[in-house]
């Protein structure tokens, strides 16, 4: 069975297409792998470019977004596939409003004997 892609084949196509070379005219890194993409390489080969969905349409992300678009080689693409990956800026973030306990309960925890 065929899966319906609106980047592909339906209403956001156009606008994909424009994003897509808004992308491969100003950036020169794969997002995912921080390497630079050589645009002298054609499909189907591993290091060739591609358009990679940060957050995947598969789990709710924007088919056309610029946001949600980055340039990427074709072989890491095919590898995160439909993950979601964190840089490890964005986890310190989300970690920084993050507050450890002040105290513990220690006498909940029990020791484990001989």
């Amino acid at each position: 069975m065929a899966t319906h892609r609106p980047d592909r084949d339906g209403t956001h196509r156009l606008a994909f297409e424009r994003a897509k070379k808004k992308i491969y005219a100003t950036r020169t890194v794969c997002g995912i792998c921080g390497l630079p993409v050589d645009f002298e390489r054609r499909f189907p080969h591993p290091l060739s470019p591609c358009i990679d969905h940060i957050i995947p349409v598969a789990k709710g992300g924007h088919p056309s977004d610029l946001e949600n678009l980055q340039l990427a080689h074709f072989a890491c693409n095919r590898q995160k596939s439909d993950k979601l990956l964190y840089h490890p800026e964005e986890r310190e973030q989300e970690e920084e409003g993050q507050e450890l306990p002040q105290s513990t309960d220690w006498a909940a925890y029990r020791s484990k004997g001989p």
